[in-house]
């Protein structure tokens, strides 16, 4: 793999010499492959059955016990439970957010409430809403925002399958939130960045990567975190993460949150053997948190946790309500309602996620139905009698006309 070489040099010099050989000796390597389960559907919820990793072997991703390796990457697309909702396919180390969020809900300052307001800034794909949903406390809001229209429509469809409640899909930019004076407890600031931890998966990061967009994104980053800061309430905290090595867009804006914000970093405890590296920066000891291929099972990522000083306002309504008319919701054109269940085998459910019709048993009531795939919800049709039209929104249907013979066994019911 080609390199940058502004990237080598640049990040030799921030590594050292043996970090990073060994980093680059990653680059030589598969990069793994991990799903994080549900535990709203996939560890009971409201089904009889449950669900187990298919091989017992699969290593389990340490900061996060719903997360596992797989031995490859399967098909998802043919497998009906991923587009149920019942797996989230996620890089390893970005997993770690759900470590951090259940250290931060056991923050000083939150143990007086039973239920947190949290945002998620720049939310797209929604790997990260859908580990914060699973992990935060009973009741909390979560408010999952992303501002590119595209790609929140994307955000919308993952959050509409993770199907936990009290979740809002909203496309916005970070001003607009300051704009409109919303306050939350906790802020997710997944930051654009260069994108140098993904090169190891992604070749188009290599060619978009260049000295003059680190300098636009560690900018950018700064403008974003502003906008964040202002919707902080006292005594509220905020994540910090990219997928980039470097310093600007790391080290050296935590250390602008320190010291132009007033933010207090907050230390997260972890496990010697996770191999998490820490600052980079010389003269630099703030707690952060740095994951380094070769040295930890995942890809580049960086994250810190800060703290603004002060106590959170005791009085707070957590319901979607609070989120402000001004900013643009996003809603699924799924119909509403519980409606009556039938459950297809695999062939047929993959006839519907592809969006055709389906003929159901003769006593199946008219009108919506919601079919499932062993026990668990895919999506609805209307049942005319003769043959059941596909209410499957457009935009999430599998588009190969290719079919494979078998399930790709990734879960399996016990």
């Amino acid at each position: 793999m080609q390199l940058p070489e502004d990237f080598v040099r640049q990040t030799r010099t921030i590594m050292g010499e043996e970090r990073f050989i060994r980093f680059m000796g990653a680059f030589e390597e598969e990069a793994p492959v991990s799903i994080r389960l549900n535990p709203g559907k996939v560890e009971g919820g409201n089904h009889n059955s449950q669900f187990s990793i298919l091989n017992s072997q699969f290593d389990k991703v340490p900061w996060c016990p719903e997360g596992y390796y797989l031995e490859g990457r399967p098909q998802f697309t043919f497998d009906p439970l991923f587009h149920a909702g019942c797996y989230y396919v996620q890089e390893a180390s970005s997993m770690f957010i759900t470590h951090v969020l259940r250290a931060v809900a056991n923050f000083s300052l939150f143990t007086l409430h039973s239920s947190l307001h949290v945002l998620d800034l720049c939310a797209a794909p929604g790997g990260k809403s859908t580990a914060a949903i699973s992990v935060l406390p009973e009741g909390s809001a979560l408010v999952s925002n992303e501002p590119v229209p595209t790609r929140a429509q994307i955000l919308l469809e993952n959050i509409t399958k993770w199907g936990w409640p009290n979740c809002t899909v909203t496309n916005n930019y970070p001003r607009d939130f300051r704009k409109a004076k919303a306050k939350f407890d906790i802020i997710l600031c997944d930051v654009p960045c260069s994108g140098e931890g993904m090169f190891r998966r992604d070749p188009n990061a290599i060619s978009e990567w260049s000295l003059q967009n680190v300098e636009k994104c560690w900018r950018l980053q700064r403008e974003i975190v502003a906008d964040a800061w202002e919707c902080l309430n006292p005594g509220g905290i905020i994540i910090y993460s990219t997928c980039t090595f470097n310093i600007k867009e790391n080290e050296e804006n935590v250390r602008w949150m320190m010291e132009e914000l007033d933010a207090e970093p907050v230390t997260i405890p972890t496990d010697p053997s996770w191999n998490i590296t820490g600052s980079l920066l010389p003269g630099f000891d703030a707690p952060v948190y740095r994951f380094i291929p070769g040295f930890t099972r995942g890809e580049g990522l960086f994250m810190a946790v800060l703290h603004r000083r002060g106590a959170i306002p005791s009085v707070r309504n957590l319901t979607k309500g609070t989120v402000p008319s001004v900013i643009k919701r996003l809603t699924s054109d799924l119909p509403e309602g519980d409606y009556p269940q039938t459950d297809l085998p695999y062939h047929e459910a993959l006839k519907y996620l592809r969006g055709e019709a389906l003929i159901l048993p003769p006593d199946t009531p008219k009108g919506i139905i919601t079919v499932t795939y062993k026990g668990y919800p895919l999506g609805p049709v209307k049942n005319i009698g003769n043959r059941a039209n596909n209410l499957y929104p457009k935009p999430w249907r599998i588009k190969t006309t290719h079919l494979p013979p078998e399930t790709p066994h990734i879960l399996d019911i016990k």
